[in-house]
């Protein structure tokens, strides 16, 4: 989703709403770095939001795994450990090749002809090295998949497994550069064109296991300026 479409999405939301999901896009794209120390009294200056919902907004994120509480009242954005990484990999190759397999049910040419302009918009950015760009849209197409297959509760699950490791990606983008991000995508998009079951659930397999082994290999402690 876009910055644009999701102010709009949000307009008429509570405040406490709103302000939560200001403060997870910025966890979830990593504007808010791995490492990175978060206080209420930033997050209320960058957001022009009241302390009652940002305070809430981090309670709610931290019990969501999203946020890290530590001692003295002290909150950061985890770091991913190798441990870390080796179980969100297990949990996302678990989960989510089975929503591309549901998707691959029920998708229709419509959708995937809105899936393809994704994922053009994805190539755009990569070409134009637009880490930002190339981020939203890259999330976007996978909850937009997500969204076909009918599986909220699955679909939930993936959402917390992306607020965990959302955060590194930008760190890579910084280390690897948009071009050399790869993805299995077209080969996604190609298995739901002829409803073939299998394959979507495998290029989906294979699109987590090249995204989770460069975040293997790049993931490093970054420490951001208090926010």
């Amino acid at each position: 989703m876009n910055n644009a479409s999701s102010e709009t999405g949000r307009a008429g939301l509570p405040a406490h709403e709103r302000v939560y999901r200001e403060i997870r896009d910025q966890v979830l794209f990593g504007a808010l770095a791995p490492g990175e120390p978060v206080t209420i009294q930033g997050l209320v200056e960058r957001l022009g939001a009241g302390m009652t919902p940002v305070r809430e907004a981090l309670r709610r994120l931290t019990a969501e795994g999203a946020l890290h509480a530590l001692g003295n009242r002290r909150i950061v954005v985890p770091e991913l450990t190798a441990q870390h990484i080796e179980e969100l990999t297990e949990a996302r190759l678990a989960l989510e090749p089975r929503l591309a397999y549901r998707a691959a049910q029920r998708v229709d040419a419509k959708t995937i002809a809105m899936l393809r302009s994704i994922d053009r918009a994805l190539d755009d950015a990569i070409a134009r090295g637009d880490v930002s760009g190339y981020l939203s849209a890259n999330h976007q197409f996978h909850t937009s998949l997500n969204a076909v297959a009918e599986a909220p509760i699955i679909t939930a699950l993936v959402e917390g497994l992306w607020l965990r490791f959302g955060p590194s990606m930008r760190v890579i983008c910084g280390q690897v550069g948009t071009r050399n991000l790869p993805d299995r995508h077209k080969d996604l998009l190609d298995a739901f064109e002829t409803r073939d079951l299998e394959a979507a659930q495998e290029a989906m397999r294979a699109d987590v296991e090249q995204g989770m082994a460069l975040i293997a290999r790049s993931a490093a402690p970054v420490t951001g300026s208090t926010v």
